[in-house]
């Protein structure tokens, strides 16, 4: 791991598009490039003040959006997040609805996640050091709570509960999947929550995903997604996505850290020390050390 860019310490993160951190009452904002033992992130870290808060603002599909879902380098973003020392991270994203009540335009904080990727590297761990750490409860609850009270208080209509199925992409689904995936009782899909989550909980960083739906899948006739369409209430829900940040992220900054994402990988290393290899070990210092020394 690199040393620590000399920036102010970030106990909050949002991931999303390239505009966000453009939102108004974003001050101090200053450009970090971080290296990290997993390659380049998506780009340049972008940090700023929100309400008094310092926030990192991370481009998920660098700026100008060049990186497909499955080209997006999550190992190496989640680690730099967690290198300037963040905590909590918001995942801001578009899904398709598989629901007739969670409408185009509407805000979804869902609690399960289910993982239909291929081949994306979902794990710090490997080549000598393994760790098997819960993931029961994807998301963190507190963190979801409040955005979700957040969002409704500046009337949003929001949703709170539901699995967020996580395809490949970047093709959208087959009238067939999506029917599946409301059969399976899926409430919106999308193509970065994973392996996100995963990587985040590895790093015992808190992340919860505000969904903004942007249409109903393919599963109704009458309403069948397109790539306009999608661009469309995408655009819609930016202003109201930068209004609720901009309320909840000097709340989320003073949220207590009671939740157990914190504490992720207390006796998740199955690996003796001494049996470790020793490179690994000192590449995943920053993750296992507290429980090593």
């Amino acid at each position: 791991m690199s040393a620590r860019p000399k920036t102010p310490a970030c106990r909050l993160a949002v991931i999303g598009g390239s505009g966000l951190y453009k939102m108004s009452g974003v001050s101090q904002v200053r450009e970090v490039k971080v290296k990290t033992p997993f390659g380049a992130p998506s780009d340049a870290v972008i940090t700023g003040t929100v309400g008094g808060v310092r926030v990192a603002f991370l481009p998920r599909h660098g700026r100008g959006h060049k990186l497909l879902p499955g080209e997006v380098p999550a190992r190496a973003n989640i680690w730099a997040l967690k290198s300037l020392g963040v905590e909590r991270i918001v995942s801001v994203s578009a899904v398709g609805s598989l629901r007739e009540e969670l409408a185009p335009r509407h805000f979804v904080f869902p609690d399960q996640l289910a993982d239909e990727t291929k081949g994306r590297p979902s794990t710090f761990f490997g080549k000598g050091v393994v760790a098997h750490v819960a993931l029961a409860h994807p998301f963190c609850a507190d963190m979801s709570s409040l955005l979700h009270g957040a969002s409704r208080g500046l009337g949003v209509t929001a949703h709170k509960g539901g699995t967020y199925i996580c395809m490949e992409g970047p093709l959208f689904s087959t009238k067939a999947e999506s029917l599946m995936h409301r059969l399976l009782g899926y409430s919106v899909i999308g193509m970065t929550a994973s392996p996100e989550a995963k990587l985040a909980r590895e790093a015992e960083i808190c992340y919860a995903p505000m969904a903004l739906v942007t249409d109903y899948d393919c599963w109704k006739e009458e309403d069948h997604v397109s790539t306009a369409k999608v661009i469309e209430h995408l655009l819609a829900n930016v202003e109201n996505a930068q209004r609720v940040l901009t309320d909840a992220l000097p709340k989320l900054a003073a949220l207590p850290r009671g939740c157990a994402c914190s504490s992720a990988l207390k006796g998740a290393v199955f690996t003796d020390p001494k049996a470790m290899d020793p490179k690994t070990k000192k590449t995943l210092w920053p993750l296992i050390g507290k429980y090593l020394s």
